[in-house]
């Protein structure tokens, strides 16, 4: 037992070694075009990824940041760059179909039905992985998430690797994931190796993770195909996993995410009494820090002498999912000490919104059912 502890002191510095290094590098900024990234641009950054090395690039849900899914080391780059907990996997990215030989070891019944119709787009699968994985990739599960991205440059990237590419969102641990390249360089500059800067991500929030390894299909995540996208092609009830677990199953399962720096408080139920609730709240909390609302464009007014972000309109989920992660990011950037956020009507994406506000908060109020 006395010789634990030299070896985790050891194990520490090299920890603290690696990262220092990670934070030495020089990271690169490359502009492309989003529909006709220059092949040269991406021959490079492929190369980046072939090497071991990271690289930050735009898909159609947020900024990826990318590594060699093959490589264990590199992929162990991604969870130091990110500060990462190491029991979180990671998704798998292809640039065809053909190429989920050698990342999984079996496409289930279900899988055949879903990707003719959502590949390349916002879905994840978990299916059985390939002993060609590393275990560091799927946090030593025998189950890997795969996806074909949608985005022009995502899936230039992955083409010009040549390798299956390993990516969870570009930002520091815990943090609003990026859609824009600006987040991740605010998040990860210096400890990556390059960013393909294509303008901002269309959807805004991460994919669905489904789960289609057993007899039912199971969203671990909810994200931009919805639960109603997916009966309707396998023709039977999507059971929606709980939202803390023992061992993660999928990304954004077990810790707190998605989360600005300021505390948040969701508010959820009817507008009229989430309005109340928050100019209630804000009185409370007036003068003694700096408090921020996150509201629809319609209810921007509804909040006289406070600041307001707003954050999409209240008919359309999509509008809110595209500019969550920025308003998140604008409320921090304001010096918010407190961020009283209202709830979005749970349909369609909205299931994805909620959950990426409800993994946020800091504490949750909820008055009656939520819209």
């Amino acid at each position: 037992m006395k010789c634990l502890r030299p070896i985790t002191e050891i194990c520490q510095r090299l920890c603290i070694t690696v990262f220092q290094d990670k934070q030495r590098i020089k990271t690169a900024v490359w502009v492309v075009d989003p529909e006709q990234p220059d092949p040269q641009v991406m021959a490079r950054a492929g190369s980046v990824i072939r090497g071991g090395g990271l690289v930050a690039f735009p898909t159609e849900t947020v900024y990826g940041l990318g590594a060699n899914a093959l490589d264990a080391n590199a992929v162990r780059g991604v969870f130091v760059a990110k500060g990462r907990p190491q029991d979180n996997p990671l998704i798998v990215h292809i640039g065809a179909v053909r190429d989920l030989e050698g990342v999984i070891s079996e496409i289930t019944p279900m899988a055949e039905k879903l990707i003719p119709l959502f590949w390349p787009g916002p879905l994840t699968l978990v299916l059985p992985r390939d002993p060609a994985i590393p275990a560091e990739v799927t946090a030593g599960l025998e189950t890997v998430g795969v996806r074909m991205p949608a985005h022009p440059v995502a899936l230039s990237l992955v083409r010009a690797s040549g390798v299956p590419v390993a990516a969870p969102s570009a930002n520091a641990s815990g943090r609003p994931s990026p859609t824009h390249a600006g987040h991740v360089l605010t998040d990860l500059n210096g400890r990556i190796e390059a960013i393909i800067d294509a303008g901002p991500s269309a959807l805004g929030v991460e994919s669905t993770v489904l789960d289609v390894t057993g007899r039912y299909p199971v969203v671990l995540r909810p994200g931009g195909v919805t639960v109603e996208d997916i009966e309707a092609v396998l023709g039977v009830e999507v059971r929606v996993a709980g939202e803390q677990n023992e061992v993660p199953r999928s990304p954004g399962m077990k810790y707190r995410h998605y989360a600005p720096r300021a505390d948040l408080l969701l508010v959820t139920g009817p507008p009229d009494a989430v309005r109340r609730e928050i100019l209630e709240l804000a009185e409370t909390d007036r003068g003694r820090r700096r408090v921020v609302v996150l509201a629809r464009v319609e209810s921007a007014g509804d909040y006289p002498g406070l600041e307001v972000v707003p954050c999409g309109r209240r008919d359309d989920p999509d509008d809110v999912a595209a500019g969550l992660y920025a308003a998140l990011r604008q409320c921090d950037a304001a010096g918010a000490d407190l961020i009283l956020a209202e709830g979005v009507e749970v349909r369609g994406v909205g299931h994805a919104v909620m959950n990426r506000l409800r993994k946020a908060a800091k504490e949750i109020i909820r008055l009656g059912a939520e819209e």
